[in-house]
């Protein structure tokens, strides 16, 4: 039988903290929960390779050190109100719940929106809550967010998103232009927002975040 926990820890050692992920809670986060339950069974041995996992066509979760990297990124506080926009099966919302007050589970695909409901209790992420909803609209019911987190690349910006930022809010994305992306952080001061790329990343793009190309 797999050792699960070894691997997590490997995970942290050998892929987050040798890439700079130096924030101690998102180490600690990511060292607790079990990556393992929210991957098909049939990809339950790759749970915690350093690549991005596929766990329905066409949706991934992000590979651990692009994420870490993100969440670090975003400065999420004890205190913070948290979206996370394409949570697919859950894993990303069962970390940020370990650091953040309360998390908006935001999925669009029904079958994934059951699996992170059925999922994010059983690793203790009470403070989770999923909500089904188009990725590129938010969730403004739970609006405004300290924090929003993008699973995944956008092409386009998130403007309907960066509207439920609250005042000093942040929202990361790994933006992509072709074959090129960045994680990118975004910030929202005196109702206005600025953004700087931070480090170099990939990531899937997600439904609805795609450049419109017009004729």
């Amino acid at each position: 039988m797999p050792d699960y926990l070894a691997q997590r820890r490997n995970m942290v050692e050998s892929q987050l903290r040798v890439n700079d992920v130096t924030d101690i809670r998102v180490l600690e986060a990511m060292g607790a929960v079990p990556r393992e339950r929210f991957v098909p069974t049939s990809r339950k041995a790759t749970a915690y390779a350093d690549a991005p996992l596929e766990v329905v066509a066409g949706r991934f979760l992000m590979e651990p050190r692009a994420y870490a990297k993100m969440l670090q990124l975003a400065e999420i506080k004890p205190t913070d109100n948290v979206l996370d926009v394409g949570c697919a099966t859950g894993y990303s919302s069962a970390v940020l719940a370990r650091i953040a007050a309360r998390v908006t589970a935001l999925e669009q695909d029904a079958d994934l929106v059951r699996v992170a409901a059925e999922t994010l209790p059983t690793v203790g992420a009470s403070n989770a809550t999923v909500v089904q909803g188009g990725l590129f609209e938010g969730h403004k019911a739970k609006a405004p967010y300290d924090v929003i987190v993008v699973n995944g690349g956008i092409e386009t910006r998130p403007d309907a998103l960066l509207a439920q930022l609250g005042e000093g809010g942040r929202l990361v994305a790994v933006v992509k232009a072709g074959a090129q992306g960045h994680a990118t952080v975004f910030l929202k001061e005196k109702g206005l927002v600025g953004s700087r790329a931070a480090f170099d990343a990939d990531a899937q793009i997600l439904p609805g975040f795609r450049e419109k190309v017009g004729f």
